[in-house]
C-alpha cells in the first residue's frame, strides 16, 4: 500500500447531478421536477400535507404534558464515590454535598440536586448531604458507618 494507492471505498462518493444543463442531458429544462406549480419552485417543503385529508397529527388525540416542577438531578453511584476518595479527589472525613462533588469532578454540573444510587462497592465511611439516596445505597453508607442527611 503507498500514498498513490489510497482510494475510497467503491460507492462511498457520488458525483453531483448537473440539472437543467439542456435537452441532450436528459434532466434538462425542468431537471426532473416535472411542470409548474408550488414543487417545482425552491425553497418548498409540504410536510404533514395529505392532500386535504385530515394530517395524522391533527386526527390522533394529544397526550401527556411536561411537568414543569420536575426535578433534574445528578445521578451518582457510590462505586464512583469511592473512586473519587481512592484518587484523593474527595475528602472521605469532611461533608460530601454537591459542591464538593462538583469541585472533585465526580458531577459536572450541579443541577437541582444529587441522587446517590446504590451501584458499586464502598469501603470508605462517608457523610453524605444529598437530594435523594436510594434505599440500597443508604444500606451501603450505613454499614460504613458514614450518615446520610436528606435535603
Amino acid at each position: 500500500m503507498r500514498l498513490n494507492e489510497l482510494a475510497d471505498r467503491p460507492g462511498a462518493r457520488h458525483t453531483r447531478k448537473r440539472v437543467g444543463r439542456g435537452m441532450g442531458s436528459g434532466i434538462g429544462k425542468t431537471a426532473g421536477r416535472g411542470v409548474k406549480g408550488q414543487k417545482s419552485r425552491s425553497g418548498v417543503a409540504i410536510k404533514g400535507f395529505e392532500g386535504g385529508q385530515m394530517p395524522i397529527h391533527r386526527r390522533l388525540p394529544k397526550r401527556g404534558f411536561n411537568n414543569i416542577f420536575a426535578k433534574s438531578l445528578n445521578e451518582v453511584n457510590v462505586g464512583r464515590l469511592q473512586q473519587a476518595v481512592d484518587a484523593g479527589k474527595l475528602d472521605a472525613s469532611a461533608v460530601i454535598d454537591v459542591k464538593a462533588l462538583v469541585d472533585a469532578g465526580v458531577v459536572r454540573r450541579a443541577l437541582d440536586g444529587v441522587r446517590v444510587l446504590g451501584n458499586g462497592e464502598l469501603k470508605a465511611k462517608l457523610t453524605l448531604k444529598v437530594s435523594g439516596i436510594s434505599k440500597s445505597a443508604k444500606e451501603i453508607v450505613e454499614k460504613q458507618g458514614g450518615s446520610v442527611e436528606v435535603i
